[in-house]
């Protein structure tokens, strides 16, 4: 007994949450109730059209046997006008319900994506862009065919199983009883199938992101791949994944396979239970042969619709199991944008003991951090890999929340201000340049900048020494850049990056290793650049070459995230310290 309710109350809560999870989705379908209420008739229309089949074929046989020849014409037309309202019915229902699960499909989808864009940075680290992917393509899509698909069928097959059952309770009640005797042991069936699609499908779908982003890594690696020799492994990687996901499809396929013969056994019980017991004179009644006809040709026709209902079972599993993907997204908290004022002018920035961890660790990559940017003035960032530089230079756009102590602009505590007027004051270049497959003309004025004249970004281009190698392109600053800039070199990427934040003209500079792409030749022409841009904006600079680090205003040396100094160059260089020694490696180096 005590086995019992433990294993009702481990099986509930599943059962529960899956129906939890299909009443959210349905949710989407509210607005449309109009269009959804149209497909319902139709699809009752299609099931009025199978009963009345059954009907006309009572008709037929009893006619025949009444020699009433005369009733052909009406016959034939009856027929005709089944079989064009079957019709009908079907083509209201299959388009109505169509054009709601598209239209679900498309809220769903942009509603994940635009959560996508409001999630925090820490999201990104633990999930990896081929799982997001696959939830927007192919969960997305498993979630259309319970929403359509399975709705169609439980509307079309449902409506012809209600309209046949009708039809022979009318005909002969106590034979329609022993008929749907075997409806518990059905719904059994259902029910253990249900559970077991369900695990399988998360498992499809997990292993569906396993494959997106095995192969989305090769492809833009293709490089690395090739000249290390990793096309074995990744061939071996790739394969792994699909054979993965092939074997969890094969296990659902057996589970479907399985579902569908067991339940035609159980009709098929039924009918021959049906066969037999009709004989009887107590169940068979006063039935004319017509109506004996009809009700086991009813009978019969119900078998193809049950069939289809218990398949949408299948149907219903994985949608539910992609919807759960697709909520969890969109449950997740967005970017805490506590703010409540609009920051309009930087003053002083300054960093008071503040530390910081990473969301779901214990050590803290900043330690005790104390430092002061003054308005229009530069800061560099020095220190081995690691040692907290890019950490530091990402709260202040606030990339990363959650540090104690406090983080001041004007003054005011950083959290104080919108992130909209926040970052709308920062203009950033970081090492990893990110170009979209456009025309070099829209990366420059990307986003709120689009609306740029083409010769304010020309201006731009011209200080970033963008023009250089523009002009020798067949289609100027109009010329496609190709996925990430992948038709560009690596410093030219990085100078239509340095064009953009040249453009956008903010008061806050992040340079994150942004002259770490360029030769030689083209980092003097950059420098020059850098440095009008620089001047009278607050700058936040993490770089390893002299050339940038010497002209900066105030040097901060970090290590293991701590500041263990600071000052300008040439304090620093008398200190005989840490930033003396990088500085003699450098030029050694050099």
């Amino acid at each position: 007994m005590q086995s019992d309710q433990t294993l009702k109350s481990e099986s509930h809560p599943e059962v529960d949450s899956a129906w939890q999870t299909y009443k959210r989705l349905l949710v989407y379908v509210r607005p449309l109730w109009l269009i959804f209420l149209v497909s319902f008739i139709g699809f009752a229309i299609y099931g009025a059209g199978q009963a009345l089949s059954a009907k006309w074929l009572e008709m037929v046989v009893d006619t025949v046997q009444r020699n009433d020849y005369d009733q052909r014409w009406f016959l034939a037309a009856a027929v005709m006008g089944i079989f064009i309202l079957r019709g009908l019915g079907a083509f209201i229902g299959n388009y109505s319900i169509a054009y709601v699960g598209r239209e679900v499909i498309h809220r769903l989808r942009t509603q994940v994506f635009e959560r996508l864009l409001l999630l925090p940075s820490h999201y990104y680290s633990h999930k990896s862009s081929g799982e997001l992917l696959a939830k927007l393509t192919y969960n997305v899509e498993q979630v259309t065919e319970a929403v359509t698909n399975a709705i169609k069928v439980l509307f079309r097959e449902g409506l012809t199983v209600a309209g046949l059952l009708g039809y022979m309770f009318y005909l002969n009640w106590k034979l329609t009883l022993i008929f749907i005797a075997a409806g518990p042991l059905i719904g059994l069936v259902v029910s253990m199938a249900a559970k077991r699609m369900r695990k399988l499908s998360r498992r499809i779908q997990k292993s569906v992101g396993d494959i997106t982003e095995s192969a989305s890594e090769s492809i833009k690696g293709y490089q690395v791949v090739r000249i290390f020799g990793g096309a074995e492994a990744e061939r071996g990687r790739f394969e792994q994944a699909s054979l993965h996901n092939k074997r969890q499809f094969m296990k659902l396929v057996v589970t479907q396979s399985l579902n569908t013969p067991i339940i035609q056994l159980l009709v098929a019980l039924a009918l021959s239970a049906l066969l037999f017991l009709a004989m009887h004179p107590d169940v068979m009644g006063s039935m004319s042969t017509g109506g004996f006809v009809a009700f086991l040709t009813a009978a019969g026709m119900i078998t193809k619709p049950l069939r289809l209902l218990t398949d949408i079972t299948s149907i219903v599993q994985k949608g539910i199991a992609a919807a759960e993907s697709l909520f969890e997204v969109l449950d997740e908290p967005v970017e805490q944008d506590s703010g409540s004022r609009t920051l309009e002018r930087i003053g002083d920035i300054e960093f008071r003991h503040l530390h910081f961890a990473y969301p779901g660790t214990d050590k803290e990559v900043l330690q005790d951090i104390c430092l002061s940017l003054p308005q229009g003035r530069s800061v560099a960032l020095v220190g081995r890999s690691g040692s907290g530089k890019t950490t530091m230079a990402s709260l202040l756009p606030r990339f990363n929340d959650g540090w104690t102590g406090e983080l001041l602009v004007n003054g005011e505590p950083l959290e104080s201000f919108t992130l909209d007027s926040l970052r709308s004051q920062i203009s950033l270049v970081n090492q990893n340049v990110v170009l979209f497959n456009g025309t070099i003309a829209e990366n420059i004025a990307y986003g709120a900048m689009a609306g740029a004249s083409e010769t304010a970004i020309l201006a731009a281009a011209e200080a970033a020494h963008v023009t250089e190698f523009v002009e020798r392109l067949p289609q100027g600053i109009h010329t496609r850049v190709g996925e990430n800039g992948v038709l560009l070199s690596g410093g030219q990427r990085q100078r239509i990056a340095i064009a953009r934040a040249i453009l956008k003209d903010a008061p806050i500079l992040i340079l994150d290793e942004a002259t770490s792409a360029l030769d030689s030749e083209s980092e003097r022409h950059i420098q020059d650049a850098l440095e009008e841009v620089m001047r009278g904006r607050t700058t936040l600079v993490i770089a390893h070459r002299l050339s940038t680090i010497e002209k900066a205003d105030i040097i901060v040396v970090m290590e293991d995230g701590r500041i263990i100094e600071q000052g300008s160059h040439s304090e620093l260089l008398e200190q005989q310290g840490a930033y003396s020694k990088f500085h003699i490696l450098q030029t050694d180096t050099e």
